[in-house]
């Protein structure tokens, strides 16, 4: 199958490219500089200066597919130019592409009620203020997610929130004004997929404490600004409700599935830069009397490279056009696919990177080490290999049963 992009695809990426060249490459090392500086409860100023110049480019929201708040791209559409976006760690946020604000806004634009969305998505959409969604526990094993076990209770008008989250990206954020925040209203449901729900949580409640930044992998706000998060007594609204008590698993998985797509998609165009990377200091650096590019470890390496990528690409597209066609549910085994393919790939072909780096490639000042972390990250995150791995198990199983 032809994945070759349209018309209108292809002048995106153009004006992407252009953007990318003249905004968010020579701004990189500024941000980072930045970032590492302010530390994890302070935003770098260089994304307020960029997000201004991406909405004059007409280069933002394009992640939300046939939406009228986007630009109305199919997944296999907004496939490449999301991964021109992952060439940075930069470039996603500036073009408000970045999670989980990406999931959360398909989560209010799919499920959230005409004030809901008058209230968060629009604010979110404009790029005004960030989100975080509060769904993994340090005390369960949040990889399935029945184990969930923060309390939702209803009390008259309102429900009452308690439990402990973390790795709720974005919390340190002073920008992040709303959590989607996933607990148990019904825990003696004999259905474990209809005891939890969602329900969204204004950051400044009383109750609500961000304890601390999590480091990823040493790095705090790039990749990820993960933290810790308690929510004691938390009263909100019972019209704060998402879609109706028991709907959280639902809800949940229909968030996962483009947000999963969305992360390969980045992956593979960071990838894709670090081949680039490992291609040039090749070419650049000198052992034993020949360049480093001329030796046959590096051949084969670089040559496998190139063949990881493309696999991974191609399985990618694949994903993308499947949901567009049957949608995310019917496309849950090509999903699970590029989950597992498109991380290991990563971190395979960044290992490579560093190890022809050299010593400076285990420190900052090439992009590996950030590169790393993320993809190493994304091996976890939405659901680690393990249960994409056994879910694919089970349906190729079910073929022959």
């Amino acid at each position: 199958m032809a994945f070759e992009p349209s018309p209108k695809v292809q002048a995106l990426q153009q004006r992407l490219l252009a953007f990318m060249d003249e905004h968010i490459y020579p701004n990189e090392e500024r941000h980072l500089q930045q970032v590492e500086q302010l530390g994890p409860w302070q935003v770098s100023g260089v994304l307020e200066e960029l997000k201004p110049k991406a909405r004059e480019a007409g280069l933002w929201n394009l992640f939300l597919p046939e939406s009228p708040h986007g630009a109305g791209l199919t997944n296999l559409e907004y496939a490449p130019l999301c991964e021109t976006m992952g060439r940075s760690l930069l470039a996603p946020e500036v073009l408000n592409c970045s999670a989980p604000d990406t999931g959360n806004m398909e989560v209010l634009a799919r499920y959230g009620t005409p004030e809901q969305q008058a209230r968060w998505l629009k604010p979110l959409l404009a790029g005004e203020i960030r989100s975080c969604f509060a769904m993994t526990e340090p005390a369960v094993a949040s990889s399935d997610a029945t184990n969930i076990e923060s309390a939702i209770t209803r009390d008259g008008d309102d429900y009452v929130i308690n439990g402990h989250k973390w790795y709720t990206t974005n919390a340190t954020d002073p920008r992040c004004k709303i959590a989607i925040f996933m607990g148990k209203t019904d825990p003696d449901n004999a259905d474990r997929h209809r005891q939890q729900s969602m329900v969204l949580v204004p950051m400044d409640t009383p109750g609500v404490r961000v304890l601390r930044p999590l480091p990823v992998f040493g790095f705090y706000g790039t990749p990820d600004r993960a933290s810790e998060v308690v929510f004691e007594n938390v009263r909100v609204p019972a019209s704060n409700i998402l879609l109706g008590e028991g709907r959280g698993f639902e809800i949940a998985q229909g968030r996962l599935g483009p947000g999963r797509i969305h992360h390969c998609m980045r992956l593979i165009g960071l990838v894709e830069r670090t081949l680039e990377r490992m291609c040039r200091r090749a070419l650049s650096r000198v052992a034993f009397g020949k360049p480093i590019a001329q030796q046959g470890v590096t051949l084969e390496r670089i040559a496998d490279a190139r063949i990881l990528i493309e696999q991974a690409r191609l399985l990618t597209l694949n994903a993308a056009e499947r949901m567009d066609r049957v949608g995310n549910k019917l496309a849950k085994t090509e999903i699970a696919m590029i989950k597992v393919a498109v991380p290991n790939m990563a971190c395979q072909v960044i290992d490579w990177a560093i190890q022809i780096h050299g010593g400076g490639g285990t420190s900052n000042d090439f992009g590996l080490t950030h590169a790393y972390a993320m993809a190493r990250l994304l091996r976890l995150a939405d659901g680690p290999d393990e249960v994409h791995r056994a879910q694919l198990g089970k349906l190729e199983l079910r073929k022959y049963a």
